[in-house]
């Protein structure tokens, strides 16, 4: 098995977003499927950010939203990523 290492933003109240330079994402939904589609960037960036949230001191509906104005390439979908322990 490969082994990535990768840093974490601390919790403190608030999600941080760190993008690696260059990402780029897009999201869609072809025939009422869900899709990301991104570079290795975007994935390096999108995998921190799922990390950020589970850990153990985010509180439970703590959420990233990111948009084609904040963060995604022209004409994606919305996209919001919850941590929920209830699930």
């Amino acid at each position: 098995m490969k082994e990535i290492k990768i840093s974490i933003p601390e919790y403190n109240n608030g999600v941080e977003y760190v993008w690696e330079d260059n990402f780029k994402i897009k999201t869609s939904a072809p025939f009422d499927t869900l899709t990301i589609e991104a570079n290795r960037e975007g994935l390096i960036s999108l995998a921190r950010h799922l990390l950020h949230l589970a850990q153990d001191d985010v509180p439970n509906g703590c959420h990233f939203h990111l948009d084609e104005y904040n963060s995604l390439e022209d004409g994606s979908l919305e996209l919001i990523i919850s941590k929920n322990e209830d699930l």
